[in-house]
């Protein structure tokens, strides 16, 4: 199974692609969206553009975004959905299935603390994934947020084989 992992954001959006094997996970990419400044509307496209052209790339065969958390702006906190939808647009476009998680959920499953710190989240991925550098933060976070979703859809997969047996 690939893993399209999503950190969304309204200038920068990382992404990062692993594949699970079993119990293996492997790297395959990781980099960061840069939109810049400009036209809020133009952004929003270059966005759902471009995760198109990743998701063309590299096939994956489902995604998972970190959800949106409140923030003190409410205007940023806007913007943020607006562009977490652009890129969830670009995801079942393509027909990927998209799962949402947490900040909080991301950091248990990647550091095992929810509220670690950015920077520990990278060191764990760099010793998880040993990926090549450079490692920016965005993708880092969208890189833990693949293996998040390989945590909990491994989970789910086991737990459907045990009511299977149970059967």
């Amino acid at each position: 199974m690939r893993i399209l992992g999503v950190d969304p954001g309204s200038r920068k959006t990382g992404y990062g692609v692993v594949d699970i094997d079993g119990n293996r996970i492997t790297h395959v990419a990781h980099g960061v969206i840069a939109v810049g400044e400009g036209e809020f509307v133009a952004r929003l496209g270059k966005l759902f553009s471009s995760l198109s052209s990743l998701i063309a790339e590299h096939q994956p065969s489902c995604a998972a975004m970190e959800d949106v958390f409140m923030a003190r702006n409410a205007s940023s906190a806007l913007k943020l959905g607006q562009a977490r939808g652009a890129l969830i647009a670009a995801c079942t476009h393509a027909g990927l299935d998209v799962a949402a998680y947490s900040p909080t959920a991301v950091k248990q499953a990647v550091v095992g603390f929810g509220r670690a710190e950015k920077g520990q989240v990278q060191h764990m991925i760099q010793l998880l994934l040993k990926p090549p550098a450079p490692l920016q933060e965005d993708a880092a976070d969208a890189l833990a947020v693949a293996l998040c979703h390989a945590n909990h859809s491994g989970s789910a997969q086991r737990a459907s084989a045990a009511m299977g047996r149970r059967a």
